[in-house]
């Protein structure tokens, strides 16, 4: 859960679509991996024109599966420019400058 609290923050912040894709089976021939257990998800940036949960898709847990979900590129352009999570327009240039002391 702690993978999956991170990608969708980062989906937020960065108003990206995110993906975390999990190892699930067996693989016999690797050591300290022989098997694995986890989900796949397709998250979106979990605003207004988006998915009310922010979950374009999700495997089900613990099955090998593949997952298919469709992202819009142009909603996440309008978003960029007119959604409510905008910190990349509104973020403070002056905080980063580079200040040169001699």
């Amino acid at each position: 859960m702690r993978v999956r609290y991170c990608v969708q923050a980062r989906a937020v912040e960065n108003q990206i679509y995110t993906v975390i894709a999990g190892t699930v089976g067996n693989l016999p021939e690797v050591e300290n991996m022989d098997v694995q257990y986890a989900q796949s998800a397709i998250f979106a940036p979990s605003d207004f024109e988006f998915v009310r949960d922010g979950m374009v898709g999700e495997c089900n847990p613990n099955i090998e599966m593949v997952i298919i979900g469709d992202v819009d590129l142009e909603i996440l352009r309008r978003q960029r420019q007119s959604g409510t999570v905008r910190q990349l327009k509104d973020r403070r240039h002056e905080v980063y400058a580079i200040k040169y002391k001699r």
